[in-house]
């Protein structure tokens, strides 16, 4: 579903979905802020007596991933609270999350899928009685185990 141009996509254009699970609907909710997003190839070093080079081998074997945060302003529903706590009681409820980039016209150009991701953390909103200019948001902090370009 990547579609390629010369200009890069801005970083303000996009959409984040969660799939269903047993136990919980879909979560319906709005982010301004998604980051964390990465994946490492953790080596392996290898090196036999008769290697011709006084240097070892790199070999790829397993993979760890980023956690991911996401930043939303409250708005009046708890699902994403609730998902947490269910898990946090002992529920197993992975999600597939799916962060959809859009173009400037908002139509998709890619998306990136986290499989069987699961809450770690939540932060509640900070607030304070001076000022009144912030918004109160939350945030959820994503474990997952891997990522997928579609």
């Amino acid at each position: 579903m990547a579609t390629k141009r010369d200009n890069p996509y801005g970083a303000f254009n996009f959409k984040v979905e969660f799939g269903d699970v047993a136990g919980g609907g879909p979560i319906d909710a709005g982010f301004s802020d998604v980051s964390g997003i990465g994946s490492e190839v953790n080596y392996s070093e290898y090196r036999t007596g008769t290697e011709m080079f006084n240097t070892v081998r790199k070999i790829p074997n397993t993979f760890k991933t980023d956690e991911v945060t996401l930043k939303r302003g409250l708005v009046g529903t708890t699902d994403i609270f609730a998902w947490f706590k269910a898990t946090r009681d002992g529920q197993y409820q992975p999600r597939s999350v799916t962060i959809v980039m859009l173009d400037e016209a908002r139509n998709e150009v890619v998306s990136l899928v986290l499989k069987n991701a699961q809450p770690k953390k939540w932060v509640g909103p900070t607030l304070a009685a001076k000022g009144g200019g912030e918004v109160a948001l939350e945030e959820l902090h994503l474990v997952h185990e891997g990522i997928e370009y579609e």
